[in-house]
């Protein structure tokens, strides 16, 4: 059946494989993006053309992630438009790259504003109507950095992603007994089809970076990204997180992955989430809260 979704920070990477590959599968995709009308207008032209194409329904959103009135415009259109949202991908982040004491506590702030507070400010507006639906879907992409083998310099970005997950968790617990579902997307290092490390921010204290690169880290930033390819398979393609993505949405309702690992480095996350998991799990139990690691059916 046919779905509405929408989707955050869909201009490039995870996001836009995402908005196409569901459009293509029969979905009506809301493909949200800041400055549709600037910087982001070629995308907007690109992603019409795409719909064209394909026979597929494809729609562009104005949504800066990082405005509460901007996000409540944009999902208040979309429900005006369709009458219904079915599923949320939680998707807009932002890399950072660089040691982590040469990040000024304002860049930690803005980049925990873009990974984390925008999911935030999207569940507060989409929340009211996925609980009066009696059904929905949360879709988190998060990291593998939050359970995995981490590089070094990407301390802020790291961070940023393992809240996000932690949070995830909880709604999924406290929308559960609404008929909300949550899928946990957990992608590992893809060096190819994003444009992660290519935007990533670099550290606004420079000076603290100097004597990082005059001391026993010089050279290190580039070690470390060397290493991080050379992990990568040269076959590791990002749209197999997309495919991941159809996958969960195309599954009925109760039976979807509360987690789905896509880690062609294969850096343990999933053991490291498997374990964790089952604590969390095994504590709801303990005290009588098991019913909320399942959604409630819609009986309505």
């Amino acid at each position: 059946m046919s779905k509405i979704i929408l989707i955050t920070g869909a201009s490039s990477g995870f996001g836009r494989l995402s908005a196409e590959a569901l459009a293509r599968a029969g979905h009506t995709v809301y493909a949200s993006m800041r400055n549709t009308t600037g910087r982001n207008a070629p995308v907007v032209e690109q992603m019409a053309d795409f719909a064209k194409r394909n026979g597929a329904d494809l729609r562009t959103v104005d949504m800066d992630v990082q405005s509460q009135a901007s996000v409540d415009a944009a999902v208040a259109r979309v429900i005006a438009d369709t009458g219904r949202i079915d599923v949320v991908m939680h998707n807009a982040g932002h890399m950072v790259f660089g040691p982590a004491e040469a990040f000024t506590p304002e860049q930690y702030a803005q980049l925990y504003d873009v990974n984390v507070l925008s999911a935030q400010r999207v569940n507060r507006a989409v929340l009211p109507q996925l609980r009066a639906q009696g059904q929905g879907l949360l879709v988190w992409v998060s990291s593998s950095s939050s359970a995995g083998g981490t590089p070094p310099y990407l301390a802020p970005y790291f961070g940023a992603k393992a809240a996000m997950d932690a949070i995830a968790v909880q709604y999924a617990r406290e929308l559960s007994r609404w008929g909300i579902e949550t899928s946990i997307i957990v992608p590992g290092a893809f060096t190819h089809g994003t444009n992660h490390f290519a935007h990533s921010t670099t550290p606004a204290d420079q000076a603290r970076v100097a004597e990082y690169e005059a001391g026993p880290y010089a050279g290190f930033g580039e070690q470390v990204q060397k290493a991080f390819a050379e992990i990568v398979p040269e076959d590791a393609d990002a749209s197999l997180v997309a495919e991941a993505i159809v996958k969960v949405v195309d599954t009925p309702f109760g039976k979807r992955a509360f987690r789905v690992h896509i880690d062609p480095s294969e850096d343990g996350a999933d053991v490291g989430f498997t374990v964790l998991d089952r604590l969390r799990a095994e504590m709801l139990h303990r005290v009588g809260l098991s019913d909320l690691l399942k959604p409630r059916a819609n009986t309505r």
